[in-house]
């Protein structure tokens, strides 16, 4: 029985100066960055990659298969993560018309693996933040004597009878130690007050409140009934609202919302989960993709991988972990390993079962992948090692049933840090010097899951326009050491691409490598 094929039908990119797929493709035949100056932290010396993206590009699209308030929903409720992966996957269903329908179709065999990097990171700050500041005010509220008959029991005492283990009074410690001092003060007499716990008593006989009649009517019933009650309370007693009053939004926003949400907007019934696996997310849906396609469980699969936009506490993280170039100019992989650059955006693939498929009607695009090898390195959380890519990348050429010396063009990981040249050099105890190499990163930056996708496609798009894109990396920046490797590499003019297979490794963080091989479509394809 003939191996089922596989080939991607749709694909979408949201990026550092490209919110399209187009707008990426113009951008890859210019060999300049497309970083910007961090603003996350006021002056400094960052370079990241911001996206350029409106949402609200997509509202005409939604509005049409939706009741209007959806898409205020989406823009109000979620985080940009998710806006950024549905934007993509929106693109993703513009290049064979009909996909749409056939994802909807399928029913259980159309299925979503979208994962993230870190999240929604912005979300999960501000509410951190909005939190900090909410137990804050509860706290000195319910800490003043006029609401608390313990402390103004207390303080009314003589100091040399007063009870041991209650913190230092703010106004007793020095100017520096006094904001400690004073969320101690207010905590230990926040739990004391007799009030709060009267008040805690008024608002649980509120929310003990049950539902009566039917469930629809009754529920909301209950719901206005509370609502009002608790007005009532909060009024009589001048409080602030409790900090246990977040925005809910923090739940709509957690890993699995994006892949949810373009079930949704797909209206797409099959498995729909966040695979996450760092920079390796991309390779590793695309992996899972495969088999669910040839092991028949599905006939079309939505992957991608997606990250919100650089964050301070990213960027911060990155440059502790010495791994981010700090220094204002862009940091070349393959050149003087000054660390990469933190990017957010990401990007959307419809990937089908190849006859299934075109017997639809629908052309595949780019090139055909033919394997993806995995591996852990279970080595080091960040410095890779290099049996594990290796592993990752036999794998990959023995399910594709390849050869090395059928490789004609691969795309490296490289991060512009001195795992570059170990990547090389585990690159070329496999392969002949005739490989011709790509590393892209210092055009676009880092993204923490969707860098490896945005390497992939623009492999992919080579391939259609017959020639690998230019890099910034200029040959006299090449480093000598790994020039004494390898040094058929593509530099800021492009090249012709080569025939034989594409390979492309990720490498991510915690040791987890992906390594796709695949095919140009031939003339018979």
């Amino acid at each position: 029985m003939a191996a089922v094929r596989a080939g991607v039908f749709g694909w979408g990119i949201v990026a550092p100066k490209s919110p399209n797929i187009s707008a990426f493709a113009r951008n890859l035949a210019s060999s300049g960055s497309w970083l910007s100056p961090f603003d996350g932290f006021g002056p400094c010396n960052f370079l990241t990659g911001t996206p350029e993206f409106r949402f609200d590009e997509y509202r005409e699209w939604i509005d049409r298969r939706f009741a209007p308030r959806h898409f205020q929903t989406l823009k109000s409720k979620m985080d940009l993560p998710t806006l950024y992966a549905l934007g993509a996957f929106i693109q993703a269903l513009a290049q064979n018309p009909g996909v749409e329908g056939e994802l909807k179709s399928l029913g259980g065999q159309a299925h979503v693996y979208v994962g993230t990097g870190l999240g929604s990171l912005d979300t999960i700050y501000r509410e951190s933040i909005a939190l900090y500041e909410a137990q804050k005010r509860w706290n000195r509220f319910w800490a003043q004597p006029e609401r608390n008959r313990a402390l103004g029991a207390y303080l009314a005492q003589n100091p040399g009878a007063r009870e041991a283990g209650v913190p230092a009074h703010p106004d007793t410690v020095s100017a520096g130690e006094r904001d400690a001092a004073e969320q101690a003060w207010f905590h230990y007499w926040t739990a004391r007050s007799p009030e709060l716990h009267e008040y805690l008593g008024e608002l649980a006989e509120i929310e003990g409140l049950k539902i009566e009649g039917g469930i629809a009517a009754g529920k909301l019933n209950a719901i206005r009934e509370k609502e009002k009650r608790r007005a009532r309370m909060q009024e009589h007693w001048k409080a602030p609202e409790p900090p246990w009053k977040v925005s809910a939004n923090l739940i709509w926003n957690i890993h699995n919302a994006p892949a949810a949400q373009i079930s949704i907007l797909g209206k797409i019934t099959g498995l729909a989960f966040a695979p996450v696996a760092a920079c390796s997310t991309f390779g590793v849906t695309l992996k899972l993709a495969m088999q669910a396609i040839q092991s028949g469980e599905a006939k079309m699969v939505v992957v991608g991988a997606t990250d919100g936009p650089p964050h301070p506490l990213t960027v911060g993280s990155f440059y502790s972990a010495r791994v981010l170039a700090a220094d204002g100019t862009v940091s070349v992989p393959l050149t003087h390993y000054q660390g990469t650059h933190v990017s957010g955006g990401s990007v959307v693939w419809v990937l089908g079962d190849l006859d299934y498929c075109r017997a639809k009607g629908f052309r595949p695009l780019g090139m055909e992948p033919l394997a993806v090898g995995v591996s852990s390195d279970a080595y080091h959380i960040i410095t890779p090692s290099s049996d594990g890519p290796k592993r990752a990348m036999m794998q990959a050429l023995a399910d594709a049933g390849a050869p090395p010396a059928a490789v004609g063009t691969w795309d490296l990981h490289a991060t512009a840090t001195p795992g570059d040249y170990s990547e090389v050099a585990t690159f070329r105890s496999i392969f002949p010097d005739s490989v011709c190499v790509t590393a892209r990163k210092g055009t676009f930056g880092h993204g923490m899951s969707a860098g490896g996708g945005w390497e992939l496609t623009a492999q992919y798009l080579g391939a259609e326009a017959g020639q690998l894109f230019p890099t910034p990396l200029r040959e006299r920046y090449l480093n000598p050491a790994i020039a004494e490797v390898h040094d058929r590499i593509v530099f800021d003019t492009g090249r012709v691409f080569p025939p034989g297979l594409a390979g492309k490794l990720s490498m991510g963080i915690g040791g987890i490598n992906a390594c796709v091989i695949s095919r140009p479509w031939s003339e018979r394809d």
